[in-house]
């Protein structure tokens, strides 16, 4: 089964697609990534899009919008992927999150927009969606669900291993004898972004190969005063997003400080190997596979590596999983799951109680029919190329 996944992460700039060809025998799974790519939003509707999110006001009306608009930019992604390898057999789209509500150390809902259904009408196949809100409902965060895929690519390494994603968050999925643990640690990209783009900092909107962050130094009052957030002395599971780091966040701890904009990209770049480098050494890991775009912000990966001398950190290439496109195989994977009947939740991963099958069926062009259910999944081998 050829499944097409997508997604926009949390530093919403554009959809990751990646379409995996899925084998099972055995109990084991192969999947062969076809074609993975990453297509920018269109400037105007990304604008919108950042306008309309935490903590700014929004209405109703410009959510029905976006939600539509964003669904048509799924669907052209979606479709011309799917003509680039000959077809697929079902998509499975994570679409944009625009809120997860969190309370104290519960996760009480989470809302992902762009409508399925012009993926399902400029495709023709079923498409898998709404992920995130079954595994709130068994108790758990809804995140990180690629806790799913880390455990599989790591399990059988013996010792302690990880999967580090570095994207608007930062997350973590820890494997220890079997043992695993998955959260979000923390703001990787998104702070910085906020910054570059609200002060116009240059015209991408991201600190591109960390030209600022290595223009400046680290303000450590400021970081101190970051690193005393009460999140991070939370116990996984947990899990955060822009609703709690944001640009009014920064502007309230840079209040009546003199800071220039260099150091105050240096300062937050810090922040992120400090919280992921402190969580290393905490859970005794000895192997980290680093993935999503901030392994691209030399900063940071050199901060890390720097920080935690006695630690293999490499890219999640190594796993067979693209750096880039590894949340977009998550979601094709996570599709092939639920047309298998297969759950997607791994005891630990998120804190759901129980495993779970997650998402909802948007029927193609024709009747919906699904295949034959399988058991359970042993393992995954990835490979890139046909």
């Amino acid at each position: 089964m050829r499944v097409l996944g997508l997604i926009s992460g949390t530093s919403h700039d554009g959809i990751d697609v990646a379409v995996v060809d899925f084998a099972i025998e055995g109990g084991a799974l192969t999947g062969a990534v076809l074609h993975d790519d990453s297509v920018p939003y269109a400037d105007d509707l990304r604008a919108r899009l950042i306008a309309a999110l935490p903590p700014a006001q929004t209405t109703l009306a410009e959510v029905c919008e976006l939600d539509t608009l964003i669904g048509q930019a799924f669907a052209e992604v979606a479709a011309n992927a799917a003509s680039a390898v000959g077809g697929v057999d079902a998509v499975c789209s994570h679409g944009q999150t625009v809120f997860h509500w969190v309370e104290g150390d519960h996760a009480r809902g989470t809302l992902q927009i762009g409508q399925p259904a012009w993926i399902a009408e400029a495709v023709g196949v079923p498409v898998v969606s709404d992920v995130r809100i079954r595994d709130i409902t068994a108790g758990g965060h809804g995140a990180p669900l690629v806790s799913f895929l880390d455990e599989l690519l790591l399990r059988g390494r013996g010792g302690t291993a990880a999967a580090l994603n570095l994207g608007g968050i930062s997350n973590m999925t820890v494997v220890a004898d079997g043992k695993i643990t998955a959260y979000d640690i923390g703001p990787a990209n998104a702070l910085v972004d906020a910054v570059v783009v609200d002060r116009g900092l240059n015209h991408k909107g991201y600190d591109d190969d960390a030209a600022i962050a290595r223009a400046g130094t680290v303000d450590d009052a400021l970081l101190d005063a970051l690193l005393a957030d009460p999140y991070y002395a939370l116990a996984a599971p947990k899990s955060t997003g822009k609703e709690h780091f944001h640009l009014d966040y920064v502007r309230a701890h840079t209040a009546g400080r003199d800071i220039s904009d260099a150091d105050l990209v240096r300062t937050l770049t810090e922040l992120t190997v400090r919280t992921v480098a402190d969580d290393v050494r905490a859970a005794g890991i000895r192997y980290l596979a680093v993935s999503g775009g901030g392994c691209h912000n030399p900063v940071i990966l050199d901060g890390l590596r720097s920080a935690l001398p006695d630690v293999d950190v490499v890219l999640a290439d190594e796993l067979g999983a693209p750096v880039d496109s590894k949340e977009a195989i998550l979601f094709a994977l996570i599709g092939w799951c639920t047309l298998h009947g297969v759950p997607a939740i791994v005891p630990g991963g998120t804190g759901a109680r129980a495993p779970r099958v997650l998402g909802t069926i948007t029927p193609g062009a024709g009747p919906l029919r699904l295949p034959e259910p399988v058991e359970a999944v042993s393992g995954l081998t990835l490979t890139t190329g046909s």
